[in-house]
């Protein structure tokens, strides 16, 4: 059967680096942006230039009826979706007290009801088919907490949560349901914090040094191969040995 993966919030940083470890790894590969049209349209072309199916498409993930959309134009373009990657995820920083409706509302509709949005959108074939897989990006902050970031922090622990219960509700269906768990990974979401911070989560991280996305990539690429295929359910931490 034809792979095909859809990889949400894929043109830059762990999302870009799981689309090309994927396609290298034989997927036809729809890459979602929101805002980095050029990212996204360059990454699909030099994977097209390699001899790869590929396309870039632009949805909101809190969006559903965009998600239905891209889910639609992903199958006309590639065929089915067997291989969904939840990666589309957005951080705020500051105290608790001083964070806004607005600003919890939309961290939420992207980083968990996204999530939603596009496993909804997908399942109806992956369970028609009786095969598929769903790898969800969570965070070590989901599993540990995070001050002054504590609304992203809630938003990764409701996707470990997300992915447990799916895992049982789809197993019948033979669609297994995982989630990988970073550390801190050289993004703009931690160069954010400044040089700062980073020096002193490096010296926090037990291996000595940043995750790269490529590092995410890899621990994808396993959780959506065969060599996982009796692996379900499950949170793969990939954080350099932080929160051991």
């Amino acid at each position: 059967m034809k792979q095909v993966a859809l990889i949400t919030g894929s043109s830059r940083g762990i999302g870009r680096a799981v689309a090309a470890e994927l396609s290298r790894q034989g997927y036809a590969v729809c890459v979602n942006y929101l805002l980095h049209r050029a990212e996204g349209e360059a990454l699909a072309a030099q994977l097209r230039s390699q001899g790869r199916e590929a396309i870039a498409v632009q949805a909101d993930v809190a969006d559903s009826q965009a998600v239905d959309a891209m889910v639609r134009q992903t199958q006309e373009a590639l065929g089915p979706v067997t291989l969904l990657v939840n990666n589309a995820g957005i951080s705020w920083h500051g105290l608790f007290q001083d964070m806004g409706d607005d600003d919890w509302d939309r961290l939420l509709a992207v980083n968990l009801t996204g999530a939603r949005n596009a496993a909804r959108a997908v399942l109806p074939g992956m369970i028609s088919e009786k095969n598929g897989c769903i790898v969800n990006i969570s965070s070590m902050w989901g599993l540990r907490g995070a001050s002054c970031e504590v609304a992203y922090a809630c938003s990764k622990a409701a996707i470990v949560g997300l992915t447990r219960s799916l895992a049982l509700e789809l197993a019948p269906s033979h669609i297994r349901v995982n989630c990988v768990a970073p550390g801190c990974i050289e993004t703009d979401m931690v160069r954010v914090l400044g040089p700062e911070t980073q020096d002193m989560l490096v010296e926090e991280t037990p291996l000595g040094r940043l995750g790269t996305p490529e590092d995410i990539a890899h621990a994808v690429a396993f959780l959506a191969s065969e060599k996982a295929s009796f692996i379900t359910g499950q949170v793969l931490t990939a954080d350099g040995g932080f929160i051991v």
